[in-house]
């Protein structure tokens, strides 16, 4: 029987961070929490329930996971979000791998997402496929600060689970806008260092606007009514502030090399 260990990232999430817990019994013979100094009872509700729990600054989430990462102590690691959960048939087939023993460097997952309750089935947002288990021995999570990834050393394509993460991304409208919000300064500073040129007036409100449609008509989210218009809409007020912050910082770069 192979050995997982699983590891959870947290920020204030004592609402979502016991059945993600609880969720990974019998799957996980390890759990490691990083957490980011939550102010909340989330690290107390951790240790309650026998995990190990190291805090540290969030520098970005490919760091963090990475970070995270180091701190296990067998080969085959589960990545998980406090907001996250393994469905029913996730564990069950998680639990017949580890019986018969875990022989490829990588698994990936459906990702079910809900917003307020409400599963989402467009938008981009399923099958959301990720690869969150996988040896350590033969790969890394990249750096990013968003879309962060597993990124193996070899030409592996990960291996199908039967199942899905089950994951909630936001309880109330108030919280999907301030998570989007957080999401857009990470995603401004990643504009920033693949653009090193000007950015036109135009370009945050023609890349929202692209977000907009793609979400809305090629990703199908008009097909999840309200929902659907929600999340296209928050993403595009997303994304535009992105590129206008992104577009601000390119500006103030290079007024300062002007005087220099």
């Amino acid at each position: 029987m192979s050995q997982i260990s699983a590891t959870i990232l947290t920020f204030n999430e004592e609402r979502h961070i016991r059945r993600c817990i609880e969720s990974l019994a019998g799957v996980a013979d390890e759990i490691v929490v990083v957490d980011s100094f939550s102010t909340d009872a989330t690290a107390d509700i951790c240790r309650e329930l026998g995990c190990r729990v190291t805090q540290r600054r969030m520098s970005g989430y490919g760091a963090q996971r990475q970070y995270a990462t180091s701190l296990t102590s067998h080969p085959y690691v589960l990545a998980l979000d406090a907001d996250e959960m393994l469905s029913p048939a996730l564990r069950a087939s998680l639990l017949r791998l580890k019986r018969a023993g875990l022989t490829h460097r990588g698994y990936c997952f459906a990702r079910l997402n809900f917003y307020c309750g409400v599963a989402v089935k467009h938008c981009g947002w399923y099958p959301d496929t990720q690869v969150r288990l996988f040896d350590r021995r033969y790969a890394n999570w990249n750096l990013n600060d968003v879309e962060e990834s597993v990124i193996f050393r070899d030409d592996i394509v990960p291996e199908r689970v039967d199942g899905d993460i089950l994951h909630f991304r936001a309880d109330t409208p108030e919280e999907f806008r301030a998570k989007t919000s957080k999401q857009a300064a990470l995603l401004s500073r990643l504009i920033s260092a693949r653009h090193t040129g000007a950015i036109g007036m135009l370009t945050p409100h023609i890349m929202a606007a692209r977000s907009l449609l793609n979400g809305l008509i090629a990703q199908g989210g008009i097909l999840d009514g309200s929902a659907g218009r929600a999340i296209c809409m928050s993403r595009y007020r997303s994304t535009l502030t992105a590129w206008r912050t992104a577009r601000a910082s390119a500006k103030e770069a290079r007024i300062t090399l002007q005087t220099d």
